[in-house]
């Protein structure tokens, strides 16, 4: 057995490609067929339909499942979760680039372990526990109305409430308690590759700038959000990408309304719509493509 062992690795140790192609095989095997072979078969049976009278589904290709995702109530749910994940976005870049710039050029290097620690602890814990604590705290008797009670700011609260398709009656049973949450949630994934974006500016460039004249302001404007924008893409691409899939947080924080997470759910489970659950999981791929497409063109991956 030894002597077979010591041949096939004298046999390989010559031929570095068929190693490397023996090496990659299995993962590359696993991949297409796990990966690729589940998308293909979501995309056939988008192609597939319900025959309306029996409630069986017709095997046969159609865009009957695409045609109805541009009804109202299914346009409503792709709409609902797209500009969902785009403000989710958009906040966690505002909210996380001051972090990670803090983090790259201010903080010491014995702050910056604990900083990372503090960003990356929430995700050690459960999900389902994050967002039920969330939705304690979002709840009318929860925490953050008791505060808001206390310090007689609860007219603030009630005219936030009171806003039109986005207000409800608790924060946790309104648009603005679910965008809260998937903040919360999806946040650490902006701020990381941010941060490692700024890290790797040199600091030659800013000083560079200064010597110029350039201000303070110019200099972030100038310098270091150009350098640094990649990093802010590349957080974008997992903020918007995981709201857009992401089913439980509206299930559990939120108004009734469904996003295409739960409108997959509900259409291939109880529905039994399989062809018009995959037309809807068929969305976020599309989008996400197109999203992808532009990341890269604005260089984002190489701040991954």
């Amino acid at each position: 057995m030894t002597s077979i062992a010591q041949k096939i690795s004298n046999f390989l140790f010559f031929r570095n490609n068929l190693f490397l192609i023996l090496l990659l095989l299995p993962p590359v095997l696993w991949l297409g067929i796990i990966y690729f072979g589940s998308l293909f078969s979501l995309l056939l049976q988008s192609f597939f339909y319900i025959d309306n009278y029996t409630g069986l589904i017709v095997k046969e290709i159609s865009l009957q499942s695409y045609r109805d995702l541009f009804t109202a109530t299914n346009f409503d749910i792709i709409l609902r979760t797209f500009l969902m994940a785009l403000s989710v976005t958009i906040a966690s870049a505002a909210i996380g680039f001051p972090i990670a710039y803090f983090m790259a050029h201010y903080a010491s290097d014995r702050a910056k372990p604990w900083l990372y620690l503090g960003i990356m602890l929430p995700l050690w814990s459960s999900y389902l526990v994050r967002v039920y604590a969330w939705k304690l705290l979002l709840a009318k008797e929860g925490v953050i109305s008791w505060v808001l009670d206390k310090i007689h700011m609860t007219w603030a609260l009630d005219l936030l409430l009171d806003s039109p398709v986005l207000g409800g009656p608790s924060l946790s049973i309104s648009y603005y308690g679910t965008f809260l949450v998937f903040l919360y949630i999806w946040l650490p994934f902006m701020i990381m590759p941010i941060q490692a974006a700024l890290e790797r500016i040199p600091r030659t460039f800013i000083e560079a700038s200064h010597d110029l004249g350039g201000t303070p302001d110019k200099t972030f404007w100038k310098v270091i959000f150009p350098l640094a924008f990649p990093g802010v893409v590349a957080g974008s691409i997992f903020t918007f990408s995981l709201t857009l899939g992401d089913y439980i947080i509206p299930g559990i924080i939120g108004p009734s309304a469904i996003f295409i997470g739960q409108a997959v759910y509900s259409h291939q489970g109880t529905a039994g719509n399989v062809p018009l659950a995959a037309a809807f999981s068929i969305v976020p791929i599309f989008i996400m493509c197109i999203y992808l497409w532009v990341a890269k063109r604005l260089g984002a991956f190489n701040a991954i």
